[in-house]
């Protein structure tokens, strides 16, 4: 865990860095430029259409933004940690004669092991970097409840969990479950830069002076009315960054390709369950609390993927859809497993 918080505060030193950069950048604008310049440099890359889907993920940021020494160190710092969480959790499954995701505590390792895996691999393919801090942020939150609520000795298996079946099922869900966490990061931060879009455009479509002071969020360039008539950019929101990141509709096409994965991998979940059901326990569906819960959240994606997809449901509405099921995903998993009673009642508590 040490080596995961230092991975965030890498991040988090790059976000700060990001905001740096947009302050920069606004100052030598409005130095370089007169004020109709300066709010036409706010709206730069800043009117990408949620409509838009990329046909490869760019980013297409609205401030460029350069090469990040805090990026390397919290990506290498995120690879050592990986590694040494890799090596705990096969010492974990050693210790146990078995693999080890067979009770709550070693599930939450599992799973934050698999959620850093999803993310380091996405890398490869797409600079996601930006996402670190969230990423490095919810393991540490995760290992540490498992750490302080979950942790039990090693112990054998219940009859019941002694087949094949817990390898794929369980590993399955896991995985599954990292991709969802991946789409909801994805989401989360595209919501925030939905806003912003939003709030630059209707900034930028009035007369000069018109806007509030603060009514546009940092990060873009928009001039806004300061005392006595002066023109001023808007300095103080937190999320500035934001303005270093891919657009909304860039972070939304990606999301939406990262949770059908997870989508896909839920659906084989959820028959590798019923034929383990089937064969432990002699049906294939019971309504057991584990069963249900399983369900909704393949419903909940289920409706995501198809509104998307048919209806049109984009920007906003489908993001907080994703959030919607990733937020099932987690009451699944601290709620149910520890409070809620039934055949699926192995977290060792």
């Amino acid at each position: 865990m040490a080596v995961y918080a230092l991975a965030f505060i890498a991040f988090s030193f790059d976000l700060a860095k990001r905001s740096a950069a947009v302050s920069q950048a606004q100052g030598d604008a409005l130095r370089s430029a007169g004020p109709e310049s300066v709010r036409s440099a706010g709206a730069l890359g800043g009117t990408a259409t949620l409509t838009r889907i990329s046909a490869r993920i760019v980013n297409d940021a609205s401030t460029p933004y350069g090469r990040s020494p805090s990026l390397r160190v919290g990506v290498s710092l995120t690879v050592l940690a990986w590694l040494i969480h890799l090596v705990a959790d096969v010492l974990r499954g050693l210790a146990a004669g078995r693999v080890p995701w067979a009770n709550m505590y070693e599930f939450a390792m599992t799973g934050t092991l698999l959620i850093v895996t999803v993310f380091l691999i996405v890398l490869t393919r797409a600079d996601l970097r930006f996402l670190g801090t969230f990423v490095t942020g919810m393991v540490l939150v995760l290992l540490g409840i498992a750490a302080l609520r979950f942790y039990v000795e090693v112990a054998p298996l219940p009859p019941a969990l002694q087949s094949a079946w817990l390898v794929i099922h369980v590993f399955v869900a896991s995985l599954g479950t990292g991709f969802f966490a991946l789409g909801f990061a994805l989401s989360t931060v595209q919501l925030l830069q939905f806003r912003r879009e939003a709030a630059l455009g209707a900034a930028t479509s009035r007369p000069a002076g018109s806007v509030p002071v603060g009514s546009v969020p940092a990060g873009s360039v928009p001039v806004v009315s300061g005392p006595a008539g002066t023109e001023t950019p808007g300095w103080k929101n937190p999320l500035r960054f934001l303005a270093t990141l891919p657009s909304a509709a860039t972070l939304e096409n990606l999301a939406y390709r990262v949770n059908i994965i997870g989508f896909i991998l839920w659906t084989f979940t959820l028959m590798a369950g019923s034929i383990w059901a089937e064969k432990a326990w002699g049906r294939y569906w019971g309504w057991d609390t584990k069963e249900v819960w399983t369900f909704i959240i393949w419903t909940i994606y289920a409706g995501y993927i198809h509104a998307r997809a048919t209806r049109g449901w984009r920007g906003s509405r489908s993001a907080w859809l994703a959030i919607v099921g990733f937020s099932a995903v987690m009451f699944n998993f601290g709620i149910v497993n520890v409070f809620f009673k039934g055949l699926h009642a192995y977290s060792g508590l």
